[in-house]
């Protein structure tokens, strides 16, 4: 593809600006050091659960995907630190979590608490790598303009009427959904004249400029479905029959959970076509997982034509993969669709990452791992300096040593209103939750424990039986430790 093919898919402002940044930096390379360093492509995903092929599961179609993580490792216990975009996002690109970011809703901008730090890209630009963004990397609305070495590009192709994330406390989401789109719709049209479809087509383009160049790029793309609303070329809804697919096992709340824990999905009323009324009856959330279906499979296949250019161009073994999506989904689980919870199924996502001469590929690790471990991953297996600030740990050691002894709880959080903060904690057993004050964290409103062990679908909240008095003290000595207590030495 020609570097006027690249300006028609990028938008006209900033077209001029990143094929000028390409050309004039390739010529840059007596002032850098020796492009034997990694490059990185970094690949997110939107509202993306753990359901994939490489996963274990069937009724998926995402035969890129998984062909990534058989030249790599997946991560079957990775946790993101607070199960919405932007929080998880802000916490994953500046290694530090949402108490730190002081990002903890849609609309704040993580530089007001941390004007100077030093995020993931801006890091690998600071020593001498081109760093790149296109799509959704940050959040709509939200870039970070130290990050990258020319501005970010974003496509001009629709990604649904209106599209935009709701905040489950505010009852406006319920109320109205002029002017917002079908919650689910068959596209007539190619790929392309969809966001993801465009943006891959952009990050193709890209791979074949940035090939020339003799410092390594950091390439950062950001894929938006399967983000509401489900829409999907039509061939794509073609895959699945929605008579074939599973509903979720758990259409109802948790026994003995606080009322507050898990909205039902706000988010879900502000498209149209929802039928009134919870639960969502069983026909329809067959159409709704046809789409969240079809909206992966799309993705997927954005994902692999990415790949390909990577392998056509010859980067693949010098190129370091990493594929993440920034929190779970509900699909009826609980009674509820979407994210904003402290539940296995929001916190939990897929990370799978692929390095060049990574010694045992195609295997899953399960240690518990964080995606504020990501930053320090990235950097140390690039071999670049760490900064202070961060507060996760690079797992690269788990990449040599999948079952040596590891984190023994991952941390997550979400808050209800003003005055609530979940906490919640992950170990290998149980999910230990403390509802506490925001300001004064030994005020405690509810407690919720979770045997992953013999109720994986977290159905029953077990705190309060007599006979947990002794595990509870245990996970409240840890929980109340927090993270610093669980970086392994």
């Amino acid at each position: 593809m020609k570097l006027h093919r690249l300006s028609s898919l990028l938008p006209h402002c900033l077209a001029g600006a990143i094929l000028l940044g390409i050309s004039l930096s390739a010529h840059a390379a007596e002032t850098e050091k020796p492009a034997t360093r990694p490059n990185v492509l970094f690949i997110a995903i939107d509202d993306l659960r753990p359901e994939l092929g490489c996963y274990g599961v069937k009724e998926i179609i995402s035969p890129n995907i998984d062909r990534l993580a058989k030249s790599g490792l997946v991560f079957s216990h990775a946790y993101c630190q607070q199960a919405v975009c932007l929080p998880s996002r802000a916490s994953l690109l500046t290694g530090a979590r949402p108490d730190t970011t002081k990002a903890w809703d849609l609309s704040t901008d993580f530089r007001k608490a941390m004007p100077d730090v030093v995020t993931l890209p801006q890091l690998f630009k600071n020593n001498g790598y081109f760093t790149m963004a296109m799509g959704k990397i940050y959040h709509h609305g939200f870039d970070d303009v130290p990050s990258w070495s020319i501005p970010t590009a974003f496509p001009k192709a629709p990604h649904g009427a209106g599209a935009r994330e709701q905040d489950p406390d505010a009852p406006k989401v319920e109320l109205s959904a002029k002017g917002r789109g079908p919650v689910v719709e068959m596209v007539d049209g190619p790929d392309n004249s969809l966001h993801d479809g465009e943006l891959g087509d952009m990050a193709v383009a890209a791979l074949k400029n940035l090939k020339g160049k003799k410092e390594p790029f950091f390439l950062a793309v950001g894929f938006i479905k399967p983000h509401l609303p489900f829409n999907a070329p039509k061939k794509y809804f073609d895959l699945y029959d929605p008579a074939k697919i599973p509903l979720a096992p758990n259409p109802f709340y948790p026994k003995d959970a606080p009322a507050y824990a898990i909205p039902p999905g706000g988010e879900l009323r502000s498209y149209s076509g929802v039928p009134a009324g919870w639960p969502i009856k069983e026909d329809f959330a067959r159409k709704l997982k046809q789409g969240y279906y079809a909206a992966v499979s799309y993705v997927d296949a954005q994902v692999g034509r990415v790949l390909n250019e990577l392998d056509q161009q010859g980067l693949r073994d010098n190129t370091i993969i990493i594929l993440w999506g920034d929190h779970g989904w509900k699909l009826g689980e609980h009674q509820a669709w979407a994210k904003h919870t402290n539940v296995e199924n929001d916190t939990h996502a897929p990370l799978i990452l692929s390095v060049p001469g990574m010694g045992k590929v195609g295997g899953k690790i399960d240690a518990l791992v964080e995606f504020v471990d990501i930053y320090p991953t990235l950097a140390d297996l690039a071999g670049l300096p760490l900064p202070s600030h961060l507060e996760g740990t690079s797992f690269k050691p788990l990449l040599a040593n999948p079952d040596r002894p590891w984190k023994t709880a991952a941390f997550s959080q979400y808050p209800r209103g003003k005055n609530l903060m979940g906490y919640t904690m992950r170990t290998d057993r149980y999910r230990y939750t403390k509802w506490v004050n925001r300001k004064d964290h030994s005020k405690v409103d509810a407690v919720e424990l979770y045997d992953e062990q013999t109720d994986p679908q977290e159905n029953t909240n077990i705190a309060k039986l007599p006979a947990n008095k002794e595990i509870i003290s245990k996970l409240d000595t840890r929980w109340q430790a927090g993270w610093k207590a669980v970086i392994p030495k």
